[in-house]
């Protein structure tokens, strides 16, 4: 792809349209990603501005979520992002991680299949290989953590019941919920899934641990199997 050919820096754009100042004018949460990704970038180079920079960090890994679990080598594969950059990019989404779970009173608390989706999709839904994660709750069902336990292919996730459980009660969980995505953008089970779910849930019974409920999430769609009866 040619470089675009521009030499204007955030310093000449007009003040509302400057990350830092439209956040201090209207908050975090009304900036877009790439917006916060400028910030966090601090400059650009002779060529990108830093929002085009956070452009192009999102247009190579889709999701922030996908930035966040990158390497350092891998985010300077990017023209216009060194050492330094990747640096200060991977710790400011480490710190987001961790803001979510930093206090029992902060923890994101599970009331129904609907929270699971608002929590995941955004990361999820675009991601082109099925991933199976796991929501591992204390008895509250506020989430301590979650947890990649595997990632398949294009159509299908591997997971067995003791990789599951291993992390459940490696970080101290009662309960547990188990995600995936379909790259397909449709949520529907298929039998596998079902399989998969009743394998899981006899192991987790076995171990006393219980788990809730088995989420699929689509393009913007998801499916609880138990609200399907299906576990």
């Amino acid at each position: 792809m040619a470089e675009r050919d521009t030499h204007l820096t955030i310093k000449q754009l007009p003040a509302e349209l400057r990350p830092r100042e439209r956040l201090i004018q209207f908050g975090a949460g009304n900036l877009s990603n790439a917006e916060l990704l400028a910030i966090v970038l601090g400059t650009g180079t002779k060529n990108r501005t830093t929002v085009q920079l956070g452009e192009r960090l999102l247009a190579y890994f889709q999701t922030l979520g996908s930035i966040g679990r990158s390497t350092v080598e891998e985010l300077c594969d990017i023209s216009g992002i060194g050492e330094a950059k990747a640096a200060k990019v991977l710790a400011a989404l480490e710190l987001g991680r961790r803001v979510s779970i930093a206090s029992p009173s902060e923890r994101f608390t599970i009331n129904g299949p609907e929270d699971v989706a608002e929590l995941l999709m955004p990361d999820m839904r675009y991601l082109d290989r099925e991933h199976f994660r796991a929501l591992i709750l204390n008895i509250k069902h506020q989430v301590l953590r979650v947890v990649d336990i595997s990632i398949g292919s294009l159509s299908s996730s591997v997971v067995h019941p003791r990789e599951l459980y291993k992390m459940v009660i490696r970080h101290n969980g009662a309960a547990v919920i188990v995600v995936h995505n379909h790259p397909s953008g449709d949520p529907t089970p298929s039998s596998e899934d079902v399989a998969v779910t009743k394998r899981l849930t006899e192991a987790g019974g076995v171990l006393g641990i219980e788990l809730l409920d088995h989420i699929i999430l689509g393009d913007g769609r998801f499916v609880s199997l138990k609200e399907y009866s299906l576990m």
